[in-house]
């Protein structure tokens, strides 16, 4: 009886989960802020800013991508029978 327990996501991919996690991190805190203190302010450089509505959000998908990639990427020394 064999009771070794074979986690399924290799230490490989797990690198490639975690780098697309930091690259969604990323995505979201450069998402964050352009907001007045005083709420009859309008700053609409700094709330339609190009980082804030293009770029965090091209990271964001970017990392989810990343992630699926390394979820479904199949490790090279795999043992099991196709």
């Amino acid at each position: 009886m064999n009771n070794k327990f074979d986690f399924p996501i290799k230490k490989e991919n797990l690198r490639i989960i975690f780098i697309g996690l930091a690259i969604n991190l990323i995505g979201y805190l450069l998402m964050i802020g352009g907001g007045a203190d005083n709420p009859a302010e309008f700053h609409e450089k700094e709330l339609f800013s190009t980082v804030r509505i293009t770029i965090s959000p091209i990271l964001i998908i970017a990392g989810f991508v990343i992630m699926i990639y390394g979820i479904m990427k199949k490790a090279k020394n795999s043992n099991s029978q196709e």
